[in-house]
């Protein structure tokens, strides 16, 4: 068959090219028998949503060093977990980790289930991750789509339909080709493949073992795939952020409502982000500066801009809402992006 013939292609390609990546099993040692540890799977997974390979590897190293199992994972603190989380974006994420290990651990004896159905019940894990997890950890023959994948078809088939539209039928072609054996090395290979070779701009096809296969290659169409449909623009909101410090160096933070953008993060205290200007929304009684330009920072569905504000104040005065963290437990690298660079502001101001 055309499809078997396509995944062995691969899959000899991936046994001599696989990236070498922190959470991956090589293909020499997964034939030996290594199995991949789940946790390892699950947490490298959700931590590569929207984000780039390369931001994710310290992060993996720094959780894994931290919480080495999904057992240490769940009995974490929210807060250091939080912490150590910021920086990586899309905080939601965090907090669904925690609820998903402690699912695992309360639910499942601290083994993550081997089937893609139960997976599907563990928060923070949809279609995606899931089929993700089954095929890598459990050679489950599940179909892995993400944006790499989507990608290879496009070309593959030269299928100009635009995303996210194209979804369904790109699923289509993918579960196509999938193998029952070896899928999770496939799984892994189609997306190196993507990665590394079917990139967005320059494709190297003289070097894709799918070349012969590839549609988009014959027709000289690859470059312009996948198509996409055209981007609603992003609205600009606004908000004030008061940065305010003690006489004995502590800085006065917040900690934000569980639910909604930067949840269970610290942050600066402040005003709602809104297109309208925002009413001012002091967290203490101070004399407030404005600092010299703004913070700026682009979220999924639109870009903030936030006024900073510092002040200094007495040790006696009491805040309405936030705590003071003592300087020597303060460190700003524990700040979600937008607030380290509010908070990078004052570092150039008198």
């Amino acid at each position: 068959m055309r499809e078997t013939a396509q995944a062995a292609d691969l899959l000899d390609w991936y046994d001599r090219h696989a990236r070498s990546l922190p959470w991956r099993v090589p293909p020499a040692a997964r034939k030996a028998g290594v199995l991949p540890d789940p946790y390892r799977v699950w947490l490298s997974e959700i931590m590569l949503q929207q984000t780039t390979v390369a931001a994710v590897k310290d992060y993996f190293h720094k959780f894994t060093t931290l919480w080495p199992t999904v057992q240490a994972l769940a009995a974490a603190r929210d807060e250091d977990v939080m912490a150590a989380w910021a920086g990586l974006g899309y905080y939601a994420r965090a907090r669904n980790l925690l609820k998903c290990a402690r699912a695992v651990v309360e639910h499942h004896g601290g083994q993550f289930p081997n089937d893609h159905a139960t997976l599907l019940t563990l928060p923070g894990i949809g279609p995606y991750t899931a089929a993700a997890i089954a095929a890598i950890a459990f050679d489950d023959p599940q179909t892995v789509l993400d944006g790499n994948v989507e990608r290879v078809m496009a070309r593959l088939h030269d299928d100009p339909t635009p995303l996210p539209g194209a979804k369904p039928l790109f699923t289509q072609y993918a579960a196509a080709l999938t193998p029952q054996q070896r899928p999770g090395d496939y799984a892994q290979a189609v997306m190196d493949l993507g990665a590394t070779i079917c990139t967005p701009k320059r494709p190297a096809c003289g070097l894709c073992p799918w070349r012969p296969a590839c549609a988009a290659w014959v027709n000289g169409t690859a470059a312009d795939l996948p198509r996409k449909a055209p981007k609603k623009r992003k609205p600009t909101r606004q908000g004030t952020a008061y940065l305010a410090r003690r006489v004995d160096g502590a800085w006065l933070l917040e900690r934000r409502p569980d639910k909604g953008l930067l949840g269970g993060m610290l942050g600066w205290p402040g005003t709602d982000w809104s297109e309208d200007i925002p009413a001012e929304a002091p967290p203490i009684r101070a004399e407030w500066k404005t600092l010299p330009g703004e913070a700026r920072h682009t979220f999924t569905h639109f870009h903030l801009h936030l006024t900073v504000k510092t002040a200094l104040v007495p040790m006696e005065r009491s805040p309405d809402r936030g705590d003071f963290i003592p300087l020597e437990d303060f460190s700003p690298a524990d700040l979600p992006t937008v607030m380290r660079k509010a908070f990078d502001l004052t570092k150039g101001a008198k």
